[in-house]
């Protein structure tokens, strides 16, 4: 079954800069820009932001 090039995945990286990342998958056509999610961050042990990685 081939994957449908509408909802790639991307990986998420933390803007605090402990190297955490999570990886996701979005579609580009609701999300054409970059994805940016607020999740945990287990090393700063509280909820970050997470911007998408290209």
């Amino acid at each position: 079954m081939a994957r449908n090039t509408a909802r790639p995945v991307v990986t998420l990286k933390s803007t605090v800069g402990t190297g955490i990342t999570y990886v996701t998958r979005k579609n580009r056509r609701n999300d054409p820009d970059r994805l940016v999610l607020r999740k945990y961050d287990p090393v700063a042990g509280a909820h970050v932001l997470f911007r998408e990685e290209r």
